[in-house]
């Protein structure tokens, strides 16, 4: 599989280009082109299959050209030490629980497989690279953990201060780890400015081999393709008629995945979702992508700490609005809406459903019109663990699932003891990436 951006389709990049060079020159963002049909091995996976396996296989068919079949089934097996859970909830309808990881988020899979991915490649190419990212401490609990053991690729994160969480002292850079944590004195937006001020600068990017650890970064994005072929093989004996996916919007990344693996032929019939201000319903009830009214000569370049998939979706409906209208079935969800379908999910099932599994419930009821035969089923796709949104279940139900000890763990605050720099202050955040280069702590 060969990577074009979604500004300019002609000049392809291999895989390994598009995660080291995560943000083309262009603006746009690295999508996949030549895709593979792997509808035979789809297939002929089933519930034994294991997470890790499927993976393997679909990356070494994904890529076939740049890794050899061993190499991505190590990359995989390395990555997904965990797995995703089907659950049956009743005849038509499953849950798949994408919180089974260390740290609780279906941020795990992305950045295990980044990781090892990254990892690989700069073995290969005698390479090495730094993550930067702006978060407030997810995203860095997730890197935390995924980049343990990694010899040639480390992470620099810009936090506000005092929300630095689930980093262990061994994983410090100064302690010889990989994380470089700085607390900046201001807005989770002054963080996000502070990593678009860097990647502004190509010759930086070029100087320290910058890369992101965020869904602009494809190779964080490509692995959640995997969750819906996996959810298939679990469920594929128990089931007769369409499958529809139901999940939340966040930032598209769950709906293009998705469709990524249906251009895999994957069977599936389509993704319901609630509605947002960029994806919508037009007069006729048909989705609507309204940045697409823009021109793409006329947009400011896609956002290196802030990725939007909705540009990746754009690309890949710009020619065929008849798959979109066929394949993507958004809903308006209310909040009233989500506090019904959290109450409901426990009523019926005993499910602890936070506000994003709500909402996606939501809209799988609210689309009816497309899922009403009686053979149809539906996944709800659940991203987070219940008891990251206590407040939002406790506020609907009266009680909150218990906390897990390996996730309020992962999310545990901690002091690094570095002075916090200015919201303004590029100079410091560029002297941290150059002290990595010159004190050859790789």
């Amino acid at each position: 599989m060969r990577f074009v951006s979604t500004r300019d389709g002609k000049a392809s990049v291999s895989f390994q280009e598009a995660i080291l060079n995560c943000m083309p020159e262009d603006g746009g963002l690295y999508v996949p082109t030549e895709i593979e049909n792997l509808r035979n091995w789809i297939l002929y996976a089933d519930e034994t299959t294991s997470f890790a396996n499927l993976a393997g296989t679909l990356t070494s068919g994904i890529i076939n050209k740049e890794f050899s079949p061993l190499i991505c089934e190590r990359i995989a097996t390395q990555a997904f030490v965990f797995e995703p859970k089907v659950r049956q909830l009743d005849k038509n309808l499953f849950i798949l629980e994408l919180y089974h990881g260390p740290t609780g988020t279906f941020k795990d899979f992305g950045t295990a497989y980044l990781a090892c991915t990254l990892e690989t490649i700069l073995q290969y190419t005698g390479q090495k690279s730094i993550l930067l990212d702006a978060t407030t401490g997810e995203l860095g609990s997730c890197m935390a953990l995924a980049l343990r053991g990694k010899k040639l690729v480390k992470s620099v994160l810009l936090y506000p201060k005092g929300t630095v969480r689930g980093i262990k002292e061994s994983d410090l850079v100064w302690n010889g780890g990989n994380i470089y944590p700085i607390e900046v004195e201001g807005t989770f937006a002054d963080c996000r400015n502070l990593v678009r001020e860097i990647f502004s600068k190509s010759e930086l990017i070029k100087k320290y081999h910058l890369t992101l650890g965020n869904t602009a970064n494809i190779g964080r994005l490509l692995p959640q393709t995997f969750f819906y072929t996996y959810a298939f093989t679990q469920i594929k004996k128990l089931v007769s008629g369409s499958i529809f996916y139901a999940m939340s919007a966040g930032n598209y990344g769950n709906l293009i995945s998705g469709l990524y693996s249906w251009q895999l032929s994957l069977p599936v019939n389509g993704f319901i979702l609630p509605t947002t201000e960029n994806l919508t319903l037009d007069p006729r009830g048909d989705v609507q992508v309204l940045d697409s009214m823009i021109p793409m000569e006329k947009r400011h370049p896609a956002d290196p700490a802030d990725p939007s998939n909705l540009e990746r979706l754009e690309h890949l409906f710009k020619e065929n609005a008849l798959m979109m209208r066929s394949f993507v079935y958004p809903a308006p969800v209310s909040e009233e809406d989500k506090e019904k379908a959290c109450k409901e999910l426990y009523m019926k099932y005993k499910v602890y459903a936070d506000s994003e599994t709500s909402a996606a419930y939501a809209a799988a009821k609210a689309r009816a019109d497309i899922i009403e035969d009686e053979d149809s089923s539906v996944v709800l796709v659940a991203r987070n663990a219940p008891e990251l949104d206590a407040s939002f279940i406790r506020h609907n139900l009266g009680a909150e699932p218990a906390a897990s000890p390996e996730i309020a763990s992962a999310f545990e605050k901690i002091s690094i003891d570095r002075p916090a720099i200015k919201p303004d202050d590029v100079d410091s955040v560029i002297s941290v990436l150059n002290s990595l280069n010159l004190r050859r702590i790789f």
